[in-house]
């Protein structure tokens, strides 16, 4: 049976049996881990492991958003906690090799704290550049507010992620930095000149434009499509996500469940896949919007397809890595950071 272009998410820290059934008949592409999936490392490890067994899958992508700072799925006491994203900006400010040595540190640290669950996949890094009076939703997740430096640490990101063996997600393409909402309430709209946003939102993404996947973002901007979010717009899909930023990765909607999207969970996929998205993401673990999303979804095939097997074969085994040695500088780092007032 073809696997579906879909990602889910489930609703506690084993699968049910209505679960385990809609996994093995639905075939999703792959999984989300969220707070409420998580107890305990031996928990997390069966259930990854249980996942990929029931959808027949050994290597079925299971991700999660470990960023650092306020958006870290796992934490204490198992986990330790990681910096924000900001705290990579302000060493930047000092020295850019100080920012971009701990960015990838962490980074590196939380792919081996990933890769030894069997987690495959982080949401990370961020290129989303705010600006003056946004929504705080993104706030210190940035790395900064000029696109050249937002675009340099997410880069020590990626290769931190990387050496650790973890597939990386360039977020929330073409930009969540002006957005004047947050997109789990309500659609924001950017009402941006087309030059502003290549000079500045668009030009971040632009130096990523080769990383494997990336996840779109619930934002209208204007400019391009005055009527629909970047994830279902066809137009800012073709014109500025492939066209304009040239990303040529696989492209997954931001969570469709989001209260920024209209329309039923079922006219949501269907939007998004004729935008031109190639894989569905649903994160709330609710069993009837999963099964609304699994009707509506296609068959991977085509050029989703491609993009999929080049993605996930550009996975490379885990450098060799001293964990401690490697917190140790970045605890010396953030030190530092907070020595010299940042």
């Amino acid at each position: 049976m073809m696997t579906k272009a879909f990602i889910t998410g489930i609703a506690g820290t084993e699968l049910s049996e209505a679960e385990r059934a809609f996994v093995a008949a639905e075939r999703p592409w792959g999984f989300i881990l969220f707070k409420r999936n998580v107890e305990s490392p031996r928990q997390v490890a069966s259930l990854v492991e249980e996942l990929r067994t029931c959808v027949g899958e050994p290597d079925a992508p299971v991700l999660i958003d470990q960023e650092g700072g306020r958006v870290q799925r796992l934490g204490p006491p198992h986990w330790p906690i990681y910096p924000p994203g900001a705290l990579f900006g302000r060493l930047y400010d000092i020295d850019p090799a100080l920012g971009l040595n701990a960015a990838r540190l962490s980074a590196r640290l939380i792919a081996d704290d990933l890769d030894r669950l069997g987690v495959s996949v982080d949401c990370l890094p961020l290129a989303d550049v705010p600006v003056a009076g946004a929504d705080a939703v993104i706030g210190d997740r940035a790395y900064g507010t000029e696109p050249g430096k937002v675009a340099a640490i997410a880069r020590a990101v990626t290769e931190g992620l990387e050496q650790g063996s973890i597939l990386p997600v360039l977020k929330h393409i073409p930009g969540h930095g002006r957005a004047t909402a947050d997109t789990h309430l309500k659609l924001p709209t950017v009402d941006t000149p087309v030059s502003e946003l290549e000079r500045t939102d668009f030009a971040a993404f632009r130096a990523l434009s080769d990383l494997p996947m990336a996840m779109t973002a619930h934002v209208v901007f204007s400019a391009f499509d005055p009527a629909h979010p970047a994830t279902t717009s066809a137009t800012i899909i073709e014109r500025v996500i492939r066209g304009v930023i040239g990303f040529q990765g696989l492209l997954m909607s931001d969570d469709v469940s989001m209260n920024a999207l209209a329309g039923s969970i079922a006219e949501r996929t269907a939007a998004l896949i004729a935008a031109g998205c190639d894989m569905v993401l649903h994160c709330n673990g609710k069993i009837e919007e999963m099964r609304e999303v699994a009707r509506e979804t296609p068959g991977l095939s085509g050029e989703a397809q491609r993009r999929s097997s080049r993605a996930l074969s550009s996975r490379k085994p885990p450098l060799l890595f001293d964990r401690t040695a490697a917190r140790a500088e970045l605890d010396a780092l953030i030190e530092r950071a907070g020595t010299a007032g940042v």
